[in-house]
């Protein structure tokens, strides 16, 4: 796993001094992931104990307001659209976007789109694609 991420997506990062090597990359990225603790954070902003098992249904515009007031930009939020006789969706994937000085960015879409990107975005049997702020939205406090 770590070699693929690293193929597909550290040698791109590669160029820059700070990111030029695996251990620099990943190091990097976990202090990233540190820093931001996305978890809690949705974790407060929900009402949500750090760990719970409770579902926890929210209005997706509630969730990306918060989160700009939060980290000041416009994360990608992308979700995995309702089963068959359910009526909410699920976060798939919340993407930070950064400068190549590591400091955050607003996200957005390349001119024509991220087909390169949506093709691949796979959890388990769903793929994932942009939430609809009008469904109802589950969070998934923990990872199986």
């Amino acid at each position: 796993y770590r070699k693929h991420e690293w193929d597909k997506h550290g040698t791109c990062a590669a160029t820059l001094q700070i990111l030029n090597s695996q251990k620099k990359y990943f190091g990097k990225a976990l202090e990233l992931y540190k820093q931001i603790d996305l978890n809690r954070c949705v974790s407060e902003l929900l009402g949500l104990p750090p760990i719970s098992n409770t579902l926890c249904f929210f209005q997706m515009t509630t969730l990306k307001e918060a989160l700009t007031r939060v980290y000041g930009v416009t994360l990608k939020i992308q979700c995995l659209s309702p089963e068959e006789g359910e009526e909410a969706q699920t976060i798939g994937q919340i993407e930070f976007c950064f400068t190549k000085n590591l400091e955050l960015r607003n996200c957005i879409e390349p001119k024509g789109g991220s087909k390169g990107m949506q093709t691949d975005l796979q959890l388990g049997t769903g793929e994932l694609s942009v939430c609809n702020d009008t469904l109802p939205t589950y969070y998934p406090s923990k990872v199986q």
